[in-house]
């Protein structure tokens, strides 16, 4: 769903960027998913998520900057989206014993 359909659904005023107090808890919209709003909390890591309600403990405040992931958080995200990827963390970073080795063996025979 989309911010248009929150907002005249449920007659708030949410959009990517809008500080909130949720359940008494600060953070920053970061997105919709289905008829829900994504925060970033003040207390959790940037990029971390929790879904809301619109109205269910929601005060809505000024607009505010959304914090970017770090470097580690994007790379683990692009795993998590990778749903075609069927290995562990390890592989797609190419850090498990079987690539390191491989990588090893190509450096020692000059590719």
């Amino acid at each position: 769903m989309s911010f248009e359909y929150i907002n005249k659904t449920y007659g708030v005023n949410a959009e990517l960027g809008r500080r909130v107090i949720a359940d008494g808890k600060p953070g920053i919209i970061t997105g919709t998913h289905n008829a829900l709003i994504v925060v970033n909390l003040d207390e959790d890591k940037p990029g971390q998520r929790t879904y809301w309600h619109p109205t269910w403990n929601m005060q809505y405040l000024g607009m505010g900057k959304i914090r970017k992931m770090t470097a580690g958080q994007r790379r683990y995200q692009e795993f998590l989206d990778a749903d075609w990827f069927e290995g562990n963390f390890a592989q797609w970073l190419g850090v498990d014993k079987e690539t390191r080795e491989r990588r090893e063996f190509y450096k020692k025979y000059g590719y």
